[in-house]
């Protein structure tokens, strides 16, 4: 097996398929353990605890997306060095955003635990779940450096294309996470403590996993002493990166928590719906994410060294890919949400299945866009146009936001998924926008330099 990949030469398609198939199956792993998780949750705590965990995973997301952000940021850097083939600095990055990204994760905890309060009564989280609700956070909170230690080592090995170590160290976690909600939930009665103990617990073990391959296995990415040195230029790349890709993944979660605001005056059993179709769209939006993912590695290797050409023929073979999937996605999703549904709806939950079913078949021909729109993000953060992203997001959320809450009052959760799908319109509409822009100014100036 090989420990990395260079994708600066060889087949694009099969090196987009075989990058994108283990984030893809890592994806759906990681849903079907939050699907898993909510189903215990919801059998042996009861029908609030199950509600109360679709709040908690908006909320958590808001945190974890952060992190994910930064580590984003810090594996185009690295990706860059990797295809550029510059050791020596990509293990100098390694250390530099290792330190910070530790810093910054303590300040995260620290404050999202201080301000748990003031975030659950701007989301307007029902009394009655509020207790469960904080319980949960308060430990995931606390264990939270876990998270970013899985993601930081796991990002490193995705940027230098090793993509199945890291589904497989999630594999485990996942089945660890499951053996545990049982043993804590059901066994010693820990109810939503217990399931937020397991997710810190299965993520530690899991960032140990990881580091131990990449000591052992990736030799060169061992970070020695004389690596552990101050660059003012990387700091500051790093933090530009990282930080811009932070609002890119946070500014998505406060829009989703903002709009799960919108839900949530629906009563319970809309946000049971609103947790239950989550779940699903998360498996369905994995698709985009993880073609969003393995089209920036391609491109962020070959952009470090300098192979435009590689980089637009990546990046058009990554959109043709994606629309393939995406066909048969939509007619099932149409046709038969309600397979998937039943799966998250409790004894009391006829209304909540109606629910479902109708947010589904409002929004299931928007997935296309939305995918199309992951790829336009793999783009521009693989050429380090990191910002336009999080414009493009800014925007989408201003949009879902808004006419979520316009909406909800006059087609209920409908309103929500209809606002959703015109969100995405918006944000692929400027992807492309940007794209014919920059491509006519660039035809411009190579006819100037002529």
């Amino acid at each position: 097996m090989e420990q990395t990949y260079d994708l600066t030469q060889g087949n694009i398609k099969r090196q987009l398929i075989y990058l994108s198939i283990p984030l893809l199956i890592g994806s759906i792993f990681q849903q079907f353990y939050n699907t898993i998780d909510s189903i215990i949750v919801g059998t042996y705590v009861g029908h609030d605890a199950f509600a109360a965990i679709g709040i908690s995973g908006t909320v958590m997301n808001l945190f974890i997306f952060i992190i994910i952000g930064c580590c984003t940021g810090v594996s185009i850097i690295t990706a860059q060095l990797y295809g550029e083939k510059n050791y020596d600095k990509m293990r100098n990055e390694i250390f530099l955003s290792s330190i910070l990204g530790i810093a910054v994760t303590i300040i995260i905890s620290i404050l999202g635990i201080l301000f748990m309060p003031i975030i659950l009564n701007i989301i307007q989280t029902p009394v009655e779940l509020t207790g469960y609700v904080t319980h949960y956070m308060n430990v995931i909170l606390g264990g939270l450096i876990t998270t970013f230690l899985y993601n930081f080592l796991s990002s490193i090995l995705r940027s230098v294309g090793n993509t199945r170590m890291s589904l497989i160290f999630l594999v485990i976690s996942i089945f660890l996470n499951v053996i545990l909600d049982l043993l804590l939930i059901k066994q010693f009665s820990m109810g939503i403590m217990g399931a937020a103990l397991a997710t810190v617990i299965s993520q530690a073990v899991s960032a140990l996993l990881c580091y131990f391959y990449i000591i052992y296995k990736i030799p060169f990415l061992k970070v020695k002493k004389i690596d552990m040195k101050y660059n003012s230029g990387l700091i500051r790349l790093t933090c530009q990166y990282s930080f811009v890709s932070a609002l890119h993944q946070s500014s998505l979660y406060i829009g989703k928590l903002l709009v799960q605001g919108a839900v949530n005056s629906l009563g319970v059993d809309a946000i049971s719906a609103y947790t239950a179709t989550g779940r699903i769209e998360d498996v369905i939006l994995a698709f985009g994410n993880s073609g969003s993912e393995a089209t920036s590695i391609f491109i962020a290797q070959n952009t470090g060294a300098k192979n435009q050409k590689r980089v637009l023929e990546g990046f058009k073979d990554a959109l043709v890919l994606i629309q393939l999937v995406c066909i048969g996605l939509i007619l099932f999703i149409f046709f038969r949400s309600d397979i998937l549904l039943n799966f998250f709806v409790f004894d009391e939950g006829k209304t909540v299945l109606n629910y479902g079913v109708q947010y589904f078949r409002i929004l299931s021909f928007f997935y296309i866009i939305s995918l199309v729109g992951s790829i336009f993000v793999g783009f521009y953060r693989g050429t380090g146009h990191v910002n336009i992203p999080v414009i493009g997001t800014t925007l989408q959320i201003s949009i879902r936001v808004i006419l979520s809450y316009l909406l909800v009052k006059f087609m209920g959760i409908g309103g929500v998924a209809l606002a959703t799908g015109i969100g995405w319109i918006g944000i692929v509409t400027f992807q492309i926008s940007v794209f014919i822009i920059k491509k006519y100014y660039k035809v411009k100036e190579e006819e100037e330099q002529l």
